[in-house]
């Protein structure tokens, strides 16, 4: 795809991958983009890279607009490789060329580069950058969602380059905003922005509200968010912040979601009566059977509703293997203000419902024992209990989400 002009004098040149589909573990069914932008100035001056695989395309779109070994600084916002993989191959033809970026980042970077051979500084927040007519402004942003991340703001153009906050992992011609909403919805849209934050951001959640809260309190002014990923906010960007300040605050639906997987279909006999019993409730269900459905999605809508129950045969004294790789998964992702419960069939042992449990409380969610377990098959009897089950979750789900709303 050609570059694209944001503003006067600064475009994206970045590339778009529509075949990804496994973003380090992460399932991207609609593919990537991997964002760069450069800016036309008295010093030319590119942010970011793009993933190694694709720098002779945004070298290629670099060229279009500039020659470019008139390039004279390089802004490194994230050195994690899918923006910074293709750095070197762009540094071979700007070896004079400065790079900016924070102290973390140039000892990480070190690690992966010679950083020996190339002019380096490092960046903190409130320092600046004069390119020629136009500003840059460094915020640094720690743990956003690694140690050396930072944001660029284009003072006089007002425009806020955000590494990988406010991203989404979308494949698609339309380079911002309102074109994608023109095209598909505002859904769609807010719906690859929580995918993308559960999926990638969640654990970070009370760094993201600090930093929002900073820059409100700074006075920026903002026009145009460029993010590494996806589109480019123009016209949503109220919207886009608002989402994020909910998500940081963990708020939830009323609902639960019911993740599963089984051997011989036991387990998966005891999710309707359970789903039939929330329903009775009045509480909404979303079920997933893990090896029919990727971990990411299960993830993105744990983290809409308030109520999580997991279910697993026991398997070698322990959780069935898709159910623990989901529950590493999540545990990592530090989920939390949830309810959390849990149920499966056994033969002799029956060991994963306790260890689920366990799981939870170390995630520090609000579990309700002992969840629900049977032996074998499921009876009449076994169905009964698991209906019943259903209900009393549905009521103290009821009861929790109203504490947590108030």
């Amino acid at each position: 795809m050609k570059p694209v002009e944001l503003k006067n004098g600064i475009y994206w040149v970045g590339v778009i991958d529509w075949a990804v589909r496994d973003f380090h573990g992460y399932e991207t069914p609609h593919g990537t983009t991997y964002n760069n932008y450069l800016i036309i100035d008295d010093e030319p001056t590119l942010v970011d890279a793009v993933h190694h695989d694709f720098a002779h395309i945004s070298i290629e779109n670099i060229s279009r607009i500039i020659e470019t070994q008139k390039i004279k600084n390089v802004v490194i916002n994230h050195i994690e490789n899918d923006h910074a993989g293709g750095l070197e191959q762009i540094l071979t033809l700007i070896p004079e060329a400065t790079l900016y970026m924070t102290e973390k980042a140039k000892k990480a970077l070190s690690k992966f580069i010679n950083i020996e051979k190339y002019k380096i500084k490092t960046v903190k927040t409130g320092d600046t950058l004069k390119i020629g007519k136009r500003t840059l402004y460094f915020i640094e942003t720690p743990m956003m969602h690694w140690p050396d991340s930072m944001f660029t703001y284009l003072k006089e153009d007002k425009v806020l380059i955000s590494q990988d906050a406010f991203g989404q992992h979308l494949a698609t011609v339309e380079r911002f905003d309102d074109e994608f909403v023109d095209c598909y919805s505002v859904a769609e849209l807010e719906d690859a922005v929580v995918d993308y934050y559960a999926n990638i951001l969640m654990p970070y959640g009370n760094v993201i509200k600090a930093k929002i809260e900073e820059i409100k309190k700074s006075g920026i002014e903002i026009e145009i968010i460029a993010p590494d990923h996806g589109v480019i906010w123009r016209s949503h960007i109220d919207k886009v912040l608002n989402l994020y300040s909910e998500m940081v605050d963990a708020k939830a639906q009323l609902g639960a979601v019911i993740v599963y997987d089984t051997m011989w279909h036991s387990t998966e006999q005891m999710v309707y009566p359970i789903a039939k019993g929330l329903e009775e409730e009045g509480v909404p269900v979303k079920i997933f059977k893990l090896r029919a459905t990727p971990k990411s999605v299960a993830v993105k809508e744990a983290w809409k509703y308030r109520g999580l129950i997991v279910g697993s045969p026991t398997l070698n004294n322990g959780i069935f293997p898709s159910v623990a790789d989901f529950l590493t998964y999540i545990k990592g992702l530090r989920l939390k203000n949830r309810l959390f419960s849990a149920f499966g069939s056994y033969g002799w042992s029956g060991e994963a419902v306790k260890e689920i449990l366990e799981i939870g409380k170390a995630m520090k969610l609000e579990v309700l024992e002992p969840g629900i377990r049977v032996l074998y098959k499921p009876s009449e009897e076994d169905l009964n209990k698991c209906y019943e089950f259903g209900i009393a979750f549905g009521k103290a789900l009821k009861e929790y989400h109203a504490k947590r709303e108030v």
